[in-house]
């Protein structure tokens, strides 16, 4: 980890880390965000589609960009329009989702127009983002070693803290949490040694890595936590409020 002064800027995992099972943002949780939000750019960087982060970033105010689809969706939440995408590509996305559909896996997909979860509302090929959802881990790395010899690809695995099971997320190659919010940081006139990431699994590594600041959640998996300079109270503890006020307000330069 690269040790810095101050914090300038934060990356928040959406699901396990600012929700919990009940997709709400507890009372204290959302009194924490809105407080640093008050003194540093915040934004979500998740896996989820644009619509939950529209959401959510409304309820808490946020008005920087955003970050989705694993890092290969750049949101606007005043103008609620993406910025940037990074699409998985015809050929990636075909094979992806042809595959889901042999398996009969659930899924979800975004492509420019919004999100399609069924195998006829997929509009065409030119897809943002698909993860294969509701899995247990057992089929889920089954999954993601089939697609782990593509290298146009970016293939990981994320736990669903509603319902305990897992997804598979498929971005482009390259695309990832740590890319995405480089390039947030760009708008923002911060790098990554400046800015603090929160997480909670393995499609946060890349963001955890690259911070100069990194937060574990305590419902994280061993491996996420090994990674983090700090590891809060699970999310059903309000963990993300006392990472903000206790590791984070304090190494604010403000």
């Amino acid at each position: 980890m690269v040790n810095n002064p101050s914090i300038l800027a934060a990356a928040l995992d959406l699901d396990g880390t600012v929700i919990g099972r009940d997709e709400n943002i507890s009372p204290a949780v959302h009194e924490a965000i809105v407080r640093l939000a008050g003194l540093i750019p915040v934004f979500i960087a998740t896996g989820r589609e644009p619509a939950d982060v529209l959401r959510y970033s409304k309820e808490l105010g946020l008005t920087t960009p955003q970050l989705c689809d694993g890092g290969a969706n750049i949101l606007d939440p005043v103008r609620e329009v993406s910025t940037w995408t990074a699409p998985l590509g015809p050929a990636n996305a075909e094979l992806v989702v042809t595959r889901l559909r042999e398996i009969g896996a659930t899924f979800v997909a975004t492509h420019a127009d919004g999100t399609a979860s069924t195998f006829d509302d997929v509009p065409g090929w030119d897809l943002i983002r698909v993860s294969a959802l509701d899995m247990d881990e057992a089929a889920a790395d089954a999954l993601a070693k089939e697609f782990s010899g593509n290298k146009d690809m970016y293939v990981i695995k994320a736990v669903l803290p509603y319902n305990g099971l897992w997804a598979i997320d498929f971005t482009l190659a390259g695309v990832d949490k740590a890319s995405g919010i480089s390039r947030v940081g760009d708008t923002l006139g911060v790098g990554p040694a400046n800015m603090v990431a929160v997480g909670d699994s393995y499609n946060d590594l890349p963001m955890l890595e690259i911070c100069g600041f990194s937060i574990a959640m305590g419902n994280a998996p061993t491996e996420v936590r090994a990674a983090a300079d700090f590891v809060a109270p699970s999310v059903g503890e309000d963990g993300l409020a006392v990472a903000i006020n206790d590791y984070v307000l304090p190494r604010l330069n403000v």
